[in-house]
């Protein structure tokens, strides 16, 4: 089980990423200049009806927001960990994905954070962060 706290942690530890608190619900967000990389995100009325309306619901605990590469990227994650992650449909169309919190361990949160990190990153700050790792 991941907390806001470790979404808080890998997402700083990534270089260049601020916090920000805002967005149409408040609450935190994780982004470079580029954009935003991960945000907290709650339902809003639209959200919880149109999920009623197909028959199912917003999961108790905290959610995360992340960017995906693509949308066919975001349809083989979302085949591939349905017990953690969702989306809904104010999400169709748009390469992002939701994670249950409190269904994923921190190092795949890790994986996720750093994942969409990449997609924002400045190129030579993204391949210097890979080769540190041994991942170029």
């Amino acid at each position: 089980m991941a907390t806001v706290d470790d979404v808080r942690e890998i997402a700083l530890a990534l270089p260049g990423v601020t916090e920000v608190m805002g967005g149409h619900t408040g609450a935190a967000a994780w982004r470079l200049k580029g954009g935003q990389i991960a945000w907290l995100r709650g339902p809003t009325g639209a959200d919880l009806r149109q999920l009623a309306d197909v028959g199912r619901s917003w999961p108790s605990g905290e959610v995360l927001g992340v960017r995906v590469g693509s949308l066919e990227e975001k349809e083989a994650l979302l085949l591939a960990e349905p017990d953690w992650l969702f989306t809904i449909p104010h999400f169709d169309g748009y390469p992002a994905l939701l994670v249950r919190l409190d269904a994923i361990d921190r190092d795949r949160l890790a994986e996720v954070i750093a994942d969409a990190w990449l997609l924002r990153a400045p190129r030579t700050a993204a391949k210097a962060w890979l080769a540190e790792r041994g991942l170029e």
